[in-house]
């Protein structure tokens, strides 16, 4: 017996009854033979951690863009406390860690630059619209390794589409992922307001702090043992009707007097113009787009080309590419 088959016998005694084992994934696109140490599910793990776009989340905003500042989250330090708040509570459920971890490690692959604001102005300007979890199914399933993709188990690839919204994901590790993704954005964007100044501790309705606590690591102990309470026994993940309805009211806080604050995105419309000036400009010269896109244009077409390449850059490198191709360089005499 291999490590892989005792690791999955192990598995089969410990884990909850409703949770996904991975001797029972529905597999993945291409077959594979099977590792001899790692499951399934350990091995996407892998694979997502080991690739170019799970590197590039370090230099993609999260909430504030390019913050001058070494403890400002990045995209990449919100994938790894959604994958922390997860993994914990899939353990407290007994449900497969691996699974779970997976799925929070991939599901911002396809994030854009500048956070939300270049999700939603590629949203605008790409026929057909634009979406980052379907974007993180399309990089791990066509971007990744020359085109050929990471072949994630289904499992994975379904938690990866439905970590935000609509339908839920078809395991409970992948709805834990949706909660986790919540519950991590929600606490660290105010711990980085409160950091930067446009909050302050007494701005938090104290009903809300009351109930949840008056610190970051509080309200997520709060929300978390919360969830798991909630869940236990009940095939779905869900929270309790009182801290449910105090994280929507800490969301629609956040709303008001950070996510469209002037202060914090007011730099968000030059970041949009910046991006969509790029779109254009490929549109109307994709020669100049990487070979990889090359490909894709010439299945695809220009548009899903050109969409993939600047949703798949980083802050810096798109600031760099803009002024490569809009600002005049000085002249220099040798």
């Amino acid at each position: 017996m291999t490590l892989r088959e005792q690791l999955q016998e192990r598995e089969e005694a410990v884990l909850a009854p409703l949770a996904c084992r991975s001797s029972q994934s529905r597999g993945r696109a291409r077959p594979e033979e099977e590792c001899a140490v790692r499951t399934p599910f350990q091995r996407d793990t892998d694979r997502i951690v080991y690739s170019k776009a799970f590197r590039r989340l370090k230099h993609k905003t999260q909430v504030f863009l390019q913050p001058e500042g070494d403890h400002y989250r990045t995209r990449m330090t919100h994938t790894l406390e959604v994958s922390r708040i997860a993994r914990a509570m899939a353990r407290a459920l007994f449900l497969n860690e691996d699974l779970t971890e997976a799925i929070a490690l991939g599901h911002d692959l396809g994030h854009t630059p500048f956070g939300h604001a270049g999700e939603r102005l590629l949203n605008e300007v790409m026929p057909g619209g634009f979406a980052h979890y379907e974007q993180s199914v399309r990089v791990v399933e066509r971007l990744e390794k020359g085109g050929e993709g990471l072949n994630l188990t289904w499992e994975v690839r379904n938690g990866i589409l439905c970590h935000t919204k609509g339908t839920p994901a078809a395991t409970l590790e992948g709805q834990i992922v949706r909660l986790a993704d919540h519950i991590a954005y929600i606490n660290h964007d105010i711990e980085d307001a409160l950091r930067g100044g446009i909050i302050y501790p007494i701005d938090i309705p104290l009903e809300i702090s009351s109930l949840l606590g008056f610190s970051h690591s509080a309200r997520v102990n709060a929300l978390v043992v919360d969830a798991v309470q909630a869940s236990l026994g009940q095939g779905e993940i869900r929270q309790s009707q009182e801290v449910g309805e105090a994280m929507l009211a800490l969301k629609s806080f956040m709303f008001e007097h950070v996510y469209t604050n002037p202060m914090a995105k007011g730099e968000e419309g030059k970041a949009q113009d910046m991006l969509r000036q790029l779109f254009e400009h490929f549109q109307k010269y994709p020669d100049g787009l990487p070979a990889d896109f090359q490909t894709i244009r010439a299945e695809e077409g220009v548009d899903r080309a050109v969409c993939d390449y600047i949703a798949g850059m980083t802050d810096p490198f798109a600031v760099e590419m803009f002024k490569e191709i809009f600002i005049p360089k000085g002249w220099t005499v040798l």
